[in-house]
């Protein structure tokens, strides 16, 4: 079992940066690809950012690239998700996934998740 904790939400305005972190307790972290999603309110579960466990692949959906970046410390097992430029579109809860495999783009490859952590982005 692999337990994950998101952090770091809140509100914010538009343009504005905001950093997430999920910390894992259980197996071995550095042994799990790690991912990011996000739901918005009568929408489904979408990928944002996953990063693998150890050969540092790193995957961005394309309404994120060059706004937010994805890094983990194995030392402290925390993913971290830094978003710069919010949107408003941005407002969602994000959610931390931890996969055995390798970093995938779908959450039905994910086997463990956070409860989510709430970001609204104001205009």
């Amino acid at each position: 079992q692999v337990q994950l904790v998101e952090s770091g939400g809140g509100l914010v305005q538009a343009g504005g940066p905001l950093r997430l972190s999920c910390a894992a307790t259980g197996r071995t972290f550095s042994d799990y690809s790690m991912g990011w999603f996000r739901q918005a309110p009568g929408k489904g579960r979408d990928f944002v950012a996953a990063i693998s466990s150890n050969d540092g692949r790193i995957l961005y959906a394309d309404s994120v690239k060059g706004r937010f970046t994805i890094s983990r410390g194995n030392a402290k097992n925390t993913v971290y998700l830094q978003m710069n430029g919010l949107k408003p579109e941005d407002t969602a809860v994000y959610y931390c996934a931890a996969a055995l495999g390798g970093p995938g783009l779908s959450r039905y490859e994910y086997d463990y998740w956070g409860r989510g952590t709430q970001v609204t982005v104001s205009s």
